[in-house]
This record gives C-alpha cells, sequence and structure tokens, in this order.
C-alpha cells in the first residue's frame, strides 16, 4: 500500500489528517502490527484514543486491522496516554494509543507498545515495510472487548499514593483528555480541586495543551491568583506530560522536579540510577549525587529513556520535556497524573509547597531554541560538529545525543530533532554573563559549519 514515509518517526507514527494520515493507513498499521505481536506470540492489543475529533474514525479502522490480523482487541475508549499504558500493563501486554501528543489539532498519531517494550527506531520501520509490501497476517477474526480502565487505574494511584494533609490544587487541562480523568484522581487522593478547560474538545478552544511553553500557562497563573490555591498542575493532550506553577506563577521545569522526584525515590532506593536527559539542567547530576543516587545522562526520547531505564534497572527517569517514569511503586511508564500525585505526596509534608520548589538549586537558561533545516540535514550537520568540537579543559564535551558541551558554570547543547527537521539548542548558565558566553561559543560553532542558522523559538 502507499504510505507517506515521513509519518514514521522515531517514537511513534504521527501525521496530519486526512492529507499524510487516513482510515486506510490506520487500518494497515492495524494489520501490520497484528502480524508482528502475532509473531511475538502476543494474542491481544489494547486500544485507545485521546480527545481529537479524528480520533474515533482513526481508532475504528485501527482496530479493524488488528481484528482481521487475528489478534483479539481490548478496548479502552477514550483514555490518556498513559491509561492505555496501563491497560497494556495490567490487561495485556501490547497496545496502541491514537493520539497526536501536544501537535496542532489536525494532527494525529499512534504510541505503541509490544509485548512490554515502547516500539521506537528499527521497529518503527520494519511496521512500515510491512504495510508497503502488505506483508501481513490475513483472514484473522479476533474478538473485541470493551473494558473501562479508569476504575482500576484511579484505585491504583489512590491505593498507592498518600497525602499527609488536603490541598488545594488548579487543574489545567487544556481540553485534552487529562480532564476526563485527571481532576477526579486528585479529588480521590483528598485534594479540593479547581478545574480549567477540563472539558474535553479536539478544537482545542482556550489554548493549545502544551505546558512546556509559557503562553500556554497564563491561565493557570492567573487562577493561582484568584482561588488562593497552593499549586497548578498542567497536562498536554494525551496526559503523559506534567507541569508545574508554583502560588507566585513560577514554572518549577521538568529537570529541577526531578531532583525532588530524586530525592524522595533514592530514600527508599539508596544508591539508585536516575536517568535523564541531554536537555536537563547542569543542577540535576549534583542533586541526584548528594541525595545517594548515581545519575546517568542519556538521549532524549521517551521510547529510549524507558528501554534504558529497563537495562539499567532504574526506578526512576525523566525528561526536559515534561515525561516522568517512575518505576519504583508504578510500572515505568510516563505518566503526568502519577507524577502529579508523587509531586502532591512529597508536598502534602511541607507547609508552603511553592517554597520548597522555588527553593530547588537553579541556572540562567534559555528555553528550547530550534534551527530549521532542510529534510535530513539535522543529522549530517551535528556528525560535522562532533568532528569539530574541540574546547580547552576544563570544558567537558558529550556526543551521546548531538554536542553537549559543559563548562563548570554552564552547557550548551546542539542535537539533531528525531521528529522534525530541526536543529534543537539549549544553553544555560549560573550567571547571565556564563549564559551569554556560552550561548557565544556554541553558536560560532554551529555557524562555523552552518553559516546560514537561524535561531528561534521552538514550535510545537
Amino acid at each position: 500500500m502507499q504510505v507517506d514515509a515521513s509519518i514514521f518517526k522515531a517514537y511513534d507514527v504521527r501525521g496530519i489528517v486526512p492529507s499524510t494520515l487516513n482510515e486506510e493507513v490506520a487500518e494497515g498499521l492495524g494489520r501490520a502490527f497484528g502480524t508482528l505481536a502475532k509473531q511475538e506470540g502476543e494474542a491481544t492489543v489494547a486500544v485507545g484514543r485521546d480527545g481529537r475529533l479524528s480520533g474515533p474514525a482513526l481508532s475504528a479502522a485501527l482496530v479493524r486491522g488488528l481484528l482481521s490480523a487475528g489478534v483479539d482487541v481490548i478496548d479502552v475508549g477514550r483514555v490518556t496516554t498513559p491509561m492505555l499504558y496501563f491497560a497494556a500493563s495490567t490487561l495485556c501486554s501490547s497496545g496502541i494509543q491514537v493520539t497526536g501528543s501536544h501537535n496542532p489539532k489536525d494532527y494525529n498519531g499512534f504510541k505503541m507498545v509490544l509485548a512490554g517494550r515502547a516500539i521506537y527506531g528499527e521497529e518503527i520501520q520494519a511496521l512500515r515495510r510491512v504495510m508497503e509490501r502488505q506483508e501481513w497476517a490475513g483472514g484473522g477474526a479476533g474478538k473485541v472487548r470493551n473494558i473501562n480502565v479508569f476504575g482500576p487505574y484511579r484505585d491504583r494511584i489512590a491505593g498507592d499514593v498518600k497525602l499527609a494533609r488536603r490541598m488545594k490544587i488548579v487543574v489545567d487541562s487544556g481540553n485534552g483528555v487529562a480532564g476526563a480523568s485527571a481532576p477526579a484522581i486528585f479529588r480521590a487522593l483528598g485534594c479540593e480541586v479547581v478545574e480549567l478547560f477540563s472539558e474535553v474538545d479536539g478544537n482545542f478552544p482556550n489554548h493549545h495543551p502544551d505546558p512546556s511553553k509559557p503562553e500556554n500557562l497564563k491561565d493557570l497563573v492567573a487562577a493561582l491568583q484568584s482561588t488562593g490555591a497552593e499549586l497548578g498542575l498542567a497536562f498536554d493532550g494525551d496526559g503523559d506530560r506534567l507541569g508545574i506553577i508554583t502560588r507566585n506563577g513560577h514554572n518549577i521545569y521538568p529537570d529541577r522536579q526531578m531532583m525532588l522526584f530524586a530525592r524522595d525515590v533514592l530514600s527508599r532506593v539508596p544508591g539508585g540510577t536516575i536517568l535523564f536527559d541531554v536537555k536537563c539542567t547542569q543542577r540535576l547530576a549534583p542533586a541526584i549525587r548528594q541525595a545517594g543516587g548515581t545519575p546517568l545522562m542519556y538521549k532524549t526520547g521517551h521510547s529510549l529513556i524507558k528501554a534504558k531505564m529497563k537495562e539499567v534497572g532504574s526506578p526512576l527517569g525523566g525528561e526536559m520535556s515534561g515525561h516522568v517514569f517512575f518505576k519504583e511503586r508504578w510500572f515505568g511508564f510516563d505518566d503526568g497524573t502519577y507524577a502529579g500525585a508523587r509531586l502532591l505526596e512529597i508536598l502534602s509534608r511541607e507547609q508552603d509547597p511553592s517554597a520548597v520548589l522555588e527553593a530547588l538549586p537553579t541556572s540562567f537558561s534559555t528555553p528550547e531554541l530550534n534551527v530549521k533545516c532542510a529534510e535530513g540535514e539535522p543529522h549530517r550537520i551535528v556528525a560535522e560538529l562532533m568532528a569539530k568540537a574541540r574546547f580547552a579543559p576544563p570544558a567537558e564535551v558529550s556526543t551521546i545525543d548531538g554536542v553537549r558541551v559543559d563548562w563548570p558554570d554552564g552547557f550548551g547543547l546542539v542535537r539533531a530533532s528525531n521528529t522534525t527537521p530541526v536543529l534543537v539548542l539549549r544553553f544555560e548558565g549560573q550567571t547571565q554573563e556564563a549564559l551569554h558566553r556560552i550561548e557565544g561559543e556554541m553558536l560560532a560553532l554551529l555557524r562555523s559549519v552552518k553559516p546560514d542558522a537561524q535561531v528561534a523559538a521552538a514550535a510545537h
């Protein structure tokens, strides 16, 4: 069958509906995934979808494809991506979530778990080849069961997380699918919840559901001021990422949240290896060491982090983008609601949660910056930068994912995005002067390879 190769990304399948992604593609993907699942001895696949307008039709087509490949389907309906992962951790071991994540509203896609692992890279390309060659199992007659996982999911979190006291919080779901579950779960934990934009609406009429962008958090900041709540929580479109705002309107980025989570987890798992991606603050590794853990910096990408955590037996991992992975007491998948619950558990022991969050080590930093490139250009540029990156000690160069240079007073990063044809840049300094110096040095290196590099704020 004809498929647009560009929709097969590093960690998932994602495209624009209906131009690059439609029901025919969804059904073909179902048949291909079902075929590979059967080869691994998997008899059942869970299917869920987020709140996007194209979700019901794409999900129905996906299910048709899975059934025709001869696998049974557990349809969990409209859920967050973590709730689909929960189904694929408790009811079966494979699953597909129909989701456009935090992309614009005309996008949709598929996040996939096969036999207990998030598939990425070459396995996603293998799906594409099965679809193109139509080398799929046929003549199957799988059966569908509809199962509501909300109750078991809520009860599992409420049974695990205990707050020391009642807290008043604001939850902004941005009209994403988390609005249908997260506020109720926080109430089950004993919170007083002020809800913003909980109605699931794939048009996203209020603001885009991406808490990594400060402009999407303005309503949350205002609600904290007007309601006297202690803390604000924000979710992305499919509920696997968390944003945190203090009472004073400060955004506590995920790499700082990780300091708090690491301290807590390491109190029960002394010496544990805590994973984080190359975009995270330089202040995180020392905070992990101070708490008695072993810091391990790794590549960006939720599927890559999950696989590495399994490999090294890590109890906790996190990414600058807002994906946080708890293996200790949980299943090891990224879950914004569960991460929010764990944060509240820690902060409920404190009289002033905002003061605790704002006291976490911080630096001066840029947001994520992008340099637009031609298709295929970013990885070539990064390879050239790796060859040219020569910095005098005490600078340390890491090439685990792009080029990251750490100085005693900050770091600079240039890496190739695995999802769009851009270079991703981030700079941090312990003083404003250090930040400007590091930014200057890294941009000089970049422009020695790409003289026409135009730096802009990251898009979706």
